[in-house]
């Protein structure tokens, strides 16, 4: 048995007493109380959902097992001579909640390498699927393609015990997670690239080998490794890490439920974001003629932008009451790197001057930047163009986050979800009008 899995075990072994006496002894103490427009509005801020493994502050952003983005960033273990932290220690971290040693560290990225090769049956139905498919179909598709292995799926039907199915679902994500990398790998280089593929590297670990196979020289393997630990996990109440935990919930398995996940993070409304933001960033320099931006310039088109009844993109948050710690992370890698960059320009420029002018509009709840006004800039300039792959990037991420997270619901053994329904009626009824 590996360390961290060896960690692991002993870790749920304590958990699950904590968890146990809640419900025993204080499961009938009310949470919150409930409101109309939360029942009607997406379930928005309704706390039903439990994870230890990320939470969002308003004010603090994104903390992984408790420690701030900065934190982990200064905690984990690198790479020698590198800037951002090994994946594979992040992995490491979300699962037992302990900061690994180097050592500890080294040995996931051992054990990573030896699950990280693509099975030739999903080359074959990548190869098989026309060359037009968006590359988040393709990237579905793989991963459910990839369930016919499933051990969990197999563990349950030689007789399933709830006691021990945390292990099968741990070692279908470490099989799922090693082998995300090298997918989307190639499903870029098949798309965009004419066909021609890189094979993997095993001296180099997880962000180095994803940006070897992507054919992007370094520091691109420092963008694969800041990009997938920022986008890992964000609670579990975001649609595609709450499609994930939901799927699972049912007893399905990782591929299944990280499949149905990606399906949720495909959405122009989730995942999408980002190159919706780049986009609109490319639409302003044109109106704009490429000229040098000054604050006078942005202000009055960003003025013009809100009076027209439109919105600043990647502005604003559902939580966030600050600037994103992930857009700040991702800002010092374009200050270090890219700081000449036009494109990088205008987003400085506009993070300048937007707070304040949201903040005097009046209309926005959070006039700072979130996650998606700077990733798509990054991958623009190390020559990552195509908008489409954008998703398949931030899928690798998530899956790091709500991997972990499912581990954990099997080995809390919690519940199928199954959240009770209300008519129109019944909420008329209830608001007093009819």
């Amino acid at each position: 048995m590996s360390k961290l899995k060896e960690v692991l075990a002993s870790k749920i072994d304590d958990h699950r007493k904590r968890t146990t006496r809640l419900l025993k002894e204080y499961g009938d103490v009310k949470v919150q109380e409930i409101t109309i427009a939360q029942t009607i509005g997406g379930a928005r801020g309704i706390k039903s959902l439990v994870t230890d493994i990320s939470y969002l502050d308003p004010f603090e952003g994104i903390r992984f097992r408790g420690m701030t983005i900065p934190e982990v960033m200064e905690a984990l273990p690198k790479p020698e001579g590198k800037d951002y932290p090994y994946v594979e220690g992040f992995w490491y971290l979300l699962l037992t909640g302990d900061v690994p040693t180097k050592a500890e560290a080294e040995e996931v990225v051992e054990e990573f390498k030896q699950r990280r090769d693509i099975p030739q049956y999903v080359i074959d139905v990548l190869r098989a699927m026309p060359k037009d498919t968006h590359p988040m179909t393709m990237f579905s598709a793989a991963i459910l393609t990839m369930q016919r292995d499933s051990k969990f799926a197999k563990f349950y039907a030689e007789g399933f015990n709830k006691m021990t199915a945390w292990d099968p679902m741990y070692e279908d994500a470490l099989d799922i997670v090693a082998k995300l990398p090298s997918i989307a790998a190639y499903i870029y280089r098949l798309k965009y690239k004419n066909d021609e593929h890189i094979p993997s590297d095993n001296s180099l670990d997880m962000g180095g080998n994803f940006a070897h196979m992507m054919g992007i020289d370094n520091p691109y393997d420092d963008v694969a490794r800041m990009y997938f630990i920022l986008h890992s996990d964000h609670e579990s109440g975001n649609a595609s890490a709450h499609t994930t935990h939901l799927i699972a919930s049912t007893l399905s398995d990782a591929y299944y439920a990280l499949s149905g996940g990606m399906n949720a993070l495909a959405g122009p409304l989730h995942g999408l974001a980002n190159q919706e933001v780049l986009r609109w960033l490319q639409g302003v320099m044109d109106k704009l003629a490429g000229k040098e931006p000054t604050p006078e310039m942005m202000k009055q088109f960003v003025w013009d932008t809100l009076n027209s009844g439109q919105v600043i993109p990647g502005y604003g948050h559902a939580v966030l009451r600050k600037t994103d710690p992930r857009y700040q992370s991702q800002r010092d890698f374009c200050l270090k790197h890219l700081p000449d960059d036009k494109i990088f320009k205008y987003v400085d420029m506009l993070y300048q001057v937007v707070p304040d002018i949201l903040k005097e509009h009046g209309k926005a709840k959070n006039p700072w930047p979130n996650v998606d006004a700077q990733s798509g800039v990054i991958q623009w300039f190390y020559g990552l163009k195509e908008y489409d792959f954008y998703t398949v990037l931030f899928g690798v991420g998530r899956a790091i986050g709500v991997l972990a997270n499912i581990t954990w619901d099997r080995a809390l053994g919690y519940p199928i979800e199954r959240p009770k329904s209300l008519t129109t009626a019944m909420l008329e009824e209830i608001a007093g009008i009819k």
